[in-house]
């Protein structure tokens, strides 16, 4: 099988457990809350906790990459996923939940970011497009069966059996990459530890703060301490990296319109987004009573539509071009998700799932496209800062989804006086992130008709695509 195609496949497997793993547990949110003892809200600190640890450690992943060898780091990240979906199995509380999350984002920290910089650096620019597509295409497989499988776990046997379903496949993965992952590596300088405890810290603070907003989990004092000093060292790590001669985030990069428009664009986006899968399943369930498989078989639909875009996301892109995509389908895509919030218990399930289905369509082509223009004009020399820093990006945008998510339904429910489970609260919570997820679209506007022609399929022959406007940092 050629690499276009093998090496894909094979990334695809930590997607698939990290992505079945996600699914799953925000499906029995509910049931997991009941035997945890906490309310199904404050459940969102156990989401949120993975997603900081991502953004955490991600951007470490490429330099660790670099230094010692792309698959040694890619197995032995697979493994600490998995050493952490151990612990979350023998959980007793929210406290050990939310430390086995954090241990399993520290793997998938180095295992997702790891695996794409290795189809970065190892498939051609121009069929950069159709290798993200065979990635995602198995990948998919994961939330797709993720809610139906979480679902009927929790039905009848225990949610507990979530967190283990994924090791076959983990373990198929760290065979499947000793056999056929090439051991890339590249001389890089000293790591900037100055640079990823202020990053760390900071985010890291930041994040717990915000994602325990309410609730009553910690006092509002402390919250109010961790968001001001996180916020204080991240502004500090900003001074840190235009000095240092070898930043651990080399925030220069957002110079560059394609990269730009994907990171920052795609995070507005992925704000609205991340909410959906914390929102719906809550909806379905507390909402209008269907048990966890009841509403694992809807959502799934989102996912199967996500599936069909993917094999076709390569033709639209090479027939329309990215600007008009990352635009209106952008667009869509959050009307669609703003749409989530006028479903009622009595709202036919054929109208439900279609709705979901052609939303899972619209976000697979935009995700597929934001993924796709970020390195659109990133040459190999920093290809795997360009996606230390993306990942980062893409993982708080997908925590304050969350976050946003649990804010705007407790607002709703302050406002109209109704438990959190009232439909009416999820109208204003999905409208919020929809609007929120559409505002992406104004970032997209700014591109160039022609941004990403030769990833399109555009690009005349022999043409070359210019270089980033910025100047490439010496490795030492």
């Amino acid at each position: 099988m050629r690499p276009q195609r093998l090496l894909p496949l094979i990334v695809a497997t930590a997607l698939f457990i990290e992505n079945m793993d996600s699914t799953a547990i925000s499906t029995s949110l509910p049931q997991i809350a009941a035997d945890l003892g906490v309310e199904p809200v404050a459940l969102k600190l156990a989401l949120t906790t993975y997603m900081l640890a991502l953004a955490v450690f991600i951007p470490i992943s490429g330099w660790i990459a670099d230094r010692y060898g792309a698959r040694r780091i890619f197995i032995g990240a697979i493994g600490v996923f998995l050493l952490g979906s151990l612990g979350c199995a023998a959980s007793d509380g929210l406290g050990q939940l939310v430390a086995g999350r954090f241990v399993q984002g520290i793997g998938g920290a180095m295992m997702v970011p790891v695996g794409r910089l290795v189809l970065l650096r190892s498939v051609e620019k121009a069929e950069l497009v159709r290798a993200l597509s065979w990635l995602t295409v198995p990948a998919m497989l994961g939330p797709m069966l993720g809610p139906v499988l979480g679902g009927a776990i929790t039905t009848y046997a225990h949610w507990r059996f979530i967190f283990l379903i994924n090791l076959p496949m983990g373990a198929l993965g760290m065979w499947l990459a000793w056999k056929h992952i090439p051991e890339l590596r590249q001389v890089v300088g000293p790591l900037d530890w100055r640079g990823f405890l202020l990053s760390a810290t900071g985010l890291a603070l930041a994040m717990f703060g915000l994602s325990a907003v309410g609730r009553g989990l910690i006092p509002g004092v402390a919250i109010a301490v961790c968001v001001l000093v996180g916020a204080g060292l991240i502004g500090a790590y900003v001074r840190h990296a235009r000095t240092h001669p070898h930043p651990l985030l080399h925030l220069d990069l957002l110079r560059i319109p394609t990269y730009r428009a994907g990171v920052l664009g795609g995070s507005l986006f992925r704000i609205g987004i991340g909410a959906t899968p914390f929102l719906l399943p809550l909806m379905l369930q507390l909402g209008f009573g269907l048990d966890p498989l009841q509403s694992g078989l809807v959502t799934f639909t989102s996912t199967a539509g996500a599936m069909v875009m993917k094999v076709v996301a390569p033709r639209i892109l090479n027939r329309f071009g990215f600007r008009p995509v990352l635009v209106w389908n952008g667009l869509f895509a959050s009307i669609l998700l703003c749409v989530f919030g006028l479903f009622r218990a009595d709202t036919p399930y054929a109208l439900m799932v279609g709705v979901l289905l052609a939303s899972g369509c619209f976000r697979s082509l935009q995700f597929t496209s934001i993924n796709a223009i970020a390195y659109a004009d990133i040459d190999q020399a920093r290809m795997s800062q360009a996606s230390s820093l993306a990942a980062m990006a893409q993982q708080i945008a997908l925590a304050l989804g969350v976050t946003v998510g649990g804010y705007a339904l407790s607002l709703a429910s302050l406002l109209t006086g109704k438990p959190d489970g009232t439909p009416i609260n999820f109208t204003f919570a999905f409208l919020s992130v929809g609007l929120i997820s559409a505002a992406s679209m104004f970032q997209m506007r700014k591109l160039a008709p022609d941004a990403g022609a030769e990833m399109a399929g555009h690009a005349q022959a022999g043409q070359e695509v210019a270089e980033p406007k910025v100047e490439a940092r010496p490795q030492a």
